[in-house]
């Protein structure tokens, strides 16, 4: 008798154990967030851009994690690289540190504004994270540029024009690594779920995950309207160390923010 009623206790403990392993291992998809108020710029009035800067699980809209300081925050536009890390303004997002910052466009180009975070400690992944994270806005017509690199160390090429998208429209892109295609390399795509208009039927379908051909190029079809994030994954070269002091692998993640409207 005490034997079964040890076997049972046994039973739920290790059940238990596998729930908590399970849930700890859930919503573990991070994304680095740059969102510009709009990806198109088309009168005077919406030249001056609000960026939103912080890490988040965008599809299931939080929770929110502590950004430390940015290592970079800068704008690519006619060739020409801008620091913008002056601009950023601290706040708080349900308790956690993240960003905003504004920028004011005064001519006709492609804005290409991107980030690199502190690199972020993950204890479920055992590993620290750094999300290199590009956005482009288009300014009054002038539809070029909106393909040039930044030489982040992972980084997406875009080979659909990343503005001025339709919902359905297939987003292409090349994943590259110093500046070299990466066959075969993993994608995580993610849905900004801002006002939990979507509940997705099952975990799998919180990030889609596809990989590229053996060229590094791969190819998605967004079938709902607003922000999307395509985050090319890699591992790093080195390892770093985490808070405690600890050498741990890294994940470099090349991310590209895309938006598509639904065609009225």
């Amino acid at each position: 008798m005490n034997r079964n009623i040890c076997g049972n206790g046994l039973k739920y403990l290790l059940a238990g154990i596998l729930v908590l392993t399970i849930g700890s291992t859930m919503a573990v998809a991070h994304f680095q967030v740059l969102i510009p108020t709009t990806d198109i710029v088309e009168t005077p009035a919406e030249k001056n851009l609000a960026l939103e800067i912080l890490f988040t699980h965008p599809m299931e809209n939080g929770p929110v994690m502590e950004m430390g300081s940015p290592r970079q925050f800068a704008v690519l536009v006619n060739g020409e690289k801008i620091d913008l890390l002056k601009s950023l303004v601290a706040k708080q997002v349900d308790g956690k540190a993240a960003y905003s910052a504004q920028y004011e466009i005064n001519e006709p180009a492609d804005y290409v504004f991107y980030l690199e975070p502190a690199p972020y400690w993950e204890p479920a992944e055992q590993k620290m994270i750094i999300h290199y994270t590009k956005v482009v806005v288009d300014a009054f017509g002038a539809e070029e540029g909106w393909d040039a690199m930044v030489g982040m160390p992972v980084e997406i090429e875009p080979l659909v024009r990343p503005y001025g998208l339709w919902t359905g429209n297939q987003f292409r892109g090349i994943v590259k690594r110093s500046g070299k295609p990466v066959p075969f390399a993993e994608i995580e795509v993610e849905y900004y779920n801002i006002d939990n208009e979507v509940t997705p039927p099952a975990d799998a379908f919180i990030t889609q995950v596809i990989k590229a051909d053996a060229s590094g190029t791969f190819s998605y079809v967004m079938p709902k309207s607003g922000w999307w994030c395509f985050a090319a994954l890699l591992d790093g070269d080195t390892q770093m160390e985490n808070p405690e002091g600890k050498l741990v692998d890294v994940e470099l993640g090349g991310l590209l923010w895309v938006k598509c409207v639904d065609m009225e």
